[in-house]
C-alpha cells in the first residue's frame, strides 16, 4: 500500500472509529471504502444475514438505484450469488471476486444482469468480516470494466481488520447505549410487539405468520425490525432483553 493510500486509509479509520453513534459507523465507512478499493459502489451486510434478514447498507452513490428494486430483485441480490455459497463451504474469509468463483458463467447469471441494469457494474469483490460465521457478512464492492486484480485483492485483505474493528466498535457502542434506553424510545409498533411476544412463545416465523394472517416473509421483516430496535441478533437474546425491559412477561420469556 503506497503512502498516499495508507494516509487515506488511516484518515478514514480514525474518523470512523471516533464516531459515537453506532448506526453511523458503517455508513461513514461505506462512503469512503469503494474508492479506496478501486470500486464504484458498495453494500455492507451485517447481523444474522440471509436472504430475508440482516442489516443492509449502501454507499451513497448506490442508495437511489437500490431504492427502486422490487421484491424479487431484492431477494436475488440478498442471496449473494456466488459469494455466499463460496464462503459457506469454508472457513477461509480471503477476499475473492464473483468471476473468480463462478468463472465465465458469472456474466450470464441473473445477479450479474441485475447489477448491470441497476448500477452499470459487472464485477463484484467480496470482503467478508474475518472469522465471521454468516457467509456474506461484511462488504461487497462493485465496479465496471475489468475484474479486480491480484494486487487489489491483497489490498482488500488488508482492509479486513478495519472492517472487523468497525463492527466491533458498533457492537460495543450498542451495548453501552443499551442501559440508558427507555422502552418508549424503542418505538416498537403494535405488530412488532405482538411478534415479539410470539417469539417468546418459541413459535417459528411460519407459525407466527399463520397466527397473525400474514406472510412468513413479512414476519421476518418484523423480526428484523425488532432485532434492530432492541440491538440484538438472535431470538434468545431478544427475548431476554425484552424481559429485562418489561416488554414481555417473565413467564412468557422463560418458556423453552
Amino acid at each position: 500500500m503506497g503512502t498516499t493510500a495508507y494516509e487515506r486509509v488511516l484518515r478514514v479509520t480514525v474518523a470512523t472509529l471516533q464516531e459515537r453513534d453506532p448506526e453511523q459507523l458503517w455508513p461513514h465507512l461505506a462512503a469512503e471504502l469503494p474508492r479506496l478499493c478501486g470500486g464504484d459502489a458498495l453494500i455492507y451486510k451485517l447481523d444474522n444475514w440471509d436472504a430475508s434478514e440482516g442489516t443492509l447498507g449502501l454507499s451513497p452513490g448506490a442508495a437511489a438505484e437500490f431504492a427502486r428494486l422490487g421484491d424479487e430483485e431484492t431477494v436475488l441480490l440478498r442471496a449473494g450469488y456466488p459469494l455466499a455459497e463460496h464462503y459457506a463451504g469454508r472457513a477461509d474469509r480471503t477476499p475473492v471476486t464473483a468471476r473468480r468463483v463462478a468463472g465465465p458463467s458469472w456474466s450470464g447469471s441473473p445477479t450479474a444482469r441485475l447489477l448491470d441494469d441497476l448500477l452499470d457494474v459487472d464485477h463484484v469483490l467480496g470482503m467478508p468480516l474475518p472469522r465471521s460465521t454468516t457467509p456474506i457478512t461484511g462488504a461487497i464492492v462493485y465496479r465496471s470494466g475489468r475484474d479486480f486484480s491480484d494486487d487489489e485483492l491483497r489490498l482488500a485483505e488488508q482492509f479486513q481488520p478495519l472492517l472487523a474493528a468497525v463492527e466491533q466498535q458498533r457492537q460495543l457502542l450498542r451495548r453501552l447505549d443499551a442501559p440508558s434506553e427507555e422502552v418508549a424510545d424503542l418505538a416498537l409498533t403494535p405488530r412488532e410487539t405482538t411478534v415479539l411476544l410470539l417469539l417468546g412463545d418459541a413459535l417459528t416465523a411460519a407459525s407466527i405468520g399463520r397466527r397473525l394472517g400474514i406472510s412468513e416473509r413479512t414476519v421476518h421483516k418484523h423480526i428484523a425490525n425488532v432485532y434492530r430496535k432492541l440491538g440484538t441478533h438472535d431470538r434468545i437474546s431478544t427475548v431476554l432483553r425484552a424481559q429485562r425491559l418489561g416488554l414481555v412477561p417473565t413467564a412468557v420469556a422463560g418458556r423453552p
